[in-house]
């Protein structure tokens, strides 16, 4: 990845990443590169997703961390792909994100600085801003950039997802289950 050892990298962060219980996600441009498939045989559009993201998000669950999607669209491909990785929290269609985030913090427990949110769009700055550990991807924005702690190296859709799960693995002792 560049030369970069994300281990140091994660090291910078330590303190914050360190306190993550739960790891919430946009989709579109951070699960996905952004673009959108339209078939023309179907109701909806078709996404792309890379599986070292899901693979990377399985993880988390495995360690016991939530894992979450937050995205204004309201779409097939996002149901599809997050019943796949079971995931634990699905918010979908509303651009107002702050509903889903108090929601989860009041159902699960959490305080804003065990909350992990990755966004790249102006309607995730709410979220971006309240976040304990806030991440974007290349493609955002200059404001959003500016806003977050990290942005990843990796474009969204391209693996950016685990890079973070990464940065959160080597900090936190989570060690992949690797059949021998």
């Amino acid at each position: 990845m560049n030369g970069v050892d994300l281990r140091v990298v994660a090291n910078q962060f330590k303190d914050k990443l360190s306190l993550i219980k739960v790891f919430l996600t946009d989709v579109d441009g951070v699960l996905t590169d952004g673009k959108i498939f339209y078939s023309g045989d179907e109701i909806g559009f078709n996404r792309f997703f890379h599986a070292h993201d899901g693979y990377g998000l399985k993880m988390l669950q495995a360690a016991g961390i939530k894992v979450g999607f937050v995205t204004g669209g309201n779409s097939e491909s996002v149901f599809k792909r997050a019943e796949n990785l079971q995931i634990d929290l699905l918010f979908y269609g509303d651009e107002d994100k702050r509903h889903a985030y108090d929601r989860v913090k009041a159902d699960l427990g959490v305080k804003d600085e065990e909350i992990l949110y990755i966004g790249d769009e102006f309607f995730d700055l709410p979220l971006l801003e309240r976040a304990g550990f806030s991440v974007t991807t290349p493609q955002a924005s200059m404001e959003i950039k500016e806003a977050v702690d990290y942005v990843t190296i990796k474009n969204g859709g391209e693996g950016a997802v685990r890079e973070v799960v990464d940065m959160i693995r080597y900090v936190q002792g989570i060690v992949p289950n690797i059949p021998r």
